[in-house]
This record gives structure tokens, C-alpha cells and sequence, in this order.
């Protein structure tokens, strides 16, 4: 791990998106603002932060994202790089509905923006969520929705952070290949069911942590987001050793915690399973 890497508050923003893309973007200006108020540098937003709702109405507010770092784009993108300058801090967007010049689907694209507005990485993701729950819930990510193909980690003032996307999280192989990229701090954005909520969203975000021996940092969706659609919230910050250090109630809100590389390090030198890993091929 290098020398220089800094001890870094970060914050978990946690809100219920609904079809109102406007009032989800001034509610995600208002915990950001309250987030770098309360001194954190990187805040990070769940899933699907700007909309959730109807999948013809999505296709109404699709953006590309430009290819160049500071090369301009959509209404969406630009007023949250506004909002990455203002407040002077890394800004990463939980889940961005990326157009992919295709007539019926998107990528679900997690972006990251530095305080200079620059785009400093962008994830795809990769694992699609099409489930039928046994209380009735049908989702099929996959029919509007692309997937990605490449592992992203992205560089932050207390290190490397890894990128994922909600349903990401069932797959442990996917955070140990960003380990293996040199993560110290996982990100999961996510807008995880009320159904699933309850019985594993605790416990995948802590194992993940534990596993990879890395901070785990995850902002989600809460309540009543359209239709038939609930979310579970409980936004959560946790550290390599698997602790919750931050939490976020009902409601919308952000949860805020310190970063330490030095624990990183303390917890993969002291417990070194990261070191004892074969591989059974």
C-alpha cells in the first residue's frame, strides 16, 4: 500500500428515487451538500440515483457519457459534475443510465467524478438481475439492460476503490479480482428489494468485507419507489473487519465514517488470508 494514501471521511447517501428526475436530483444535492458539510471528501449515491420508474420513461432520459474526462454531456452529468465542483469532493454516481445506442437497452453504469467535474472512471455492470420471488416479484434486468465485461477500480484520496453494482454483490469472485487490482475500499450502490433486503443484504455487504479485508461501502435505495416497487435501504459503511461504522436509519440521509488504509493493513498483515488463497483449477 503506498505511504501517502490519506485518512479519509466518506459518506453513504441513501434516498428513494422515483420517476421525478428533478426531485431526485435535488434531493441528491441536499445529502451531498449535508455529507461534505459534515467534512466528507468522496460521498458516493445508490443505484439508479436519478429515476426510478417505468422502462419507457427511462429510455426518455438516457445520456451518453463522453468518452473524453471533461468533454460535456447530458443535463444529468453535468449538474452533478457542478455539484462535484461545488462541493469540491469525489462524487461517485451509485448507477447512471448510459444510452448504448440500442433501441430497447442501456448499461447500468457506475461513474465516477472528481471534484475538478472530470470523469475518473465509469463501471458497467457486469451481473443482471432477473429473479421471480416467491411474493410475486418478476424483474428482468437483462431484457432492457446490457451488461458489462471489465472490472474497474478507480483511485481516491485514501486509495483504490473498487466498483460494483448492486446484484454485483452475490458474486465474491468479482471483489476479488478488485482486490487482486489493488482495492482497499469496495463500493456496492445498490437499490436492493424489500423482499431480499432483510435476510442478505447485511450479511453479503459484511461478508464481502470480510473476505476481502477491505471497507465496504455501500449507498442504497429506500422506501417507495414506483408501482410495486420497494427498496430496503439501510445504507452502510463497514470496515475489513467486517464491523458496521456507519448506518443509515429510515428515510433519506447519509452515513458517515472514516477510511484508514492503516487499518487495511493492519487487518491483511495480522489475519493474512488474502495471502493463503490457491487456486483449485
Amino acid at each position: 500500500m503506498a505511504d501517502d494514501w490519506l485518512i479519509t471521511k466518506v459518506a453513504v447517501a441513501q434516498l428513494c428515487a422515483t420517476p421525478d428526475v428533478s426531485e431526485n436530483l435535488a434531493t441528491i444535492e441536499q445529502l451531498v451538500k449535508h455529507a461534505c458539510g459534515e467534512g466528507a471528501a468522496v460521498v458516493l449515491v445508490p443505484e439508479a440515483f436519478a429515476f426510478l420508474g417505468p422502462e419507457k420513461v427511462k429510455r426518455t432520459i438516457l445520456e451518453h457519457l463522453p468518452v473524453e474526462p471533461h468533454a460535456a454531456g447530458g443535463p444529468i452529468l453535468e449538474r452533478c459534475r457542478a455539484l462535484a465542483r461545488s462541493q469540491r469532493c469525489d462524487l461517485v454516481l451509485g448507477g447512471f443510465h448510459e444510452d448504448a445506442d440500442d433501441a430497447h437497452k442501456c448499461y447500468n453504469t457506475c461513474v465516477h467524478i472528481g471534484p475538478d467535474g472530470a470523469i475518473r472512471a465509469k463501471y458497467r455492470k457486469i451481473h443482471l438481475f432477473d429473479v421471480s420471488l416467491s411474493d410475486g416479484t418478476q424483474l428482468r434486468e437483462s431484457a432492457c439492460t446490457l451488461a458489462g465485461d471489465t472490472l474497474v477500480t478507480t483511485q481516491m484520496p485514501f486509495g483504490t476503490l473498487g466498483l460494483s453494482v448492486c446484484y454485483d454483490l452475490r458474486f465474491p469472485y468479482l471483489f476479488q479480482g478488485l482486490v487482486d487490482q489493488g482495492a482497499i475500499a469496495l463500493t456496492v450502490p445498490s437499490a436492493f428489494t424489500a423482499t431480499t433486503g432483510p435476510a442478505h443484504w447485511h450479511v453479503m455487504l459484511r461478508a464481502r468485507a470480510i473476505e476481502c479485508q477491505s471497507y465496504v461501502l455501500a449507498p442504497a435505495q429506500h422506501g417507495h419507489n414506483w408501482g410495486k416497487r420497494y427498496s430496503y435501504g439501510h445504507s452502510l459503511i463497514i470496515d475489513p473487519w467486517g464491523e458496521i461504522i456507519a448506518e443509515c436509519d429510515d428515510g433519506d440521509g447519509v452515513a458517515i465514517a472514516e477510511i484508514d488504509p492503516a487499518r487495511v493493513r493492519q487487518v491483511r498483515e495480522e489475519l493474512p488470508s488474502l495471502c493463503h488463497r490457491r487456486s483449485l483449477e
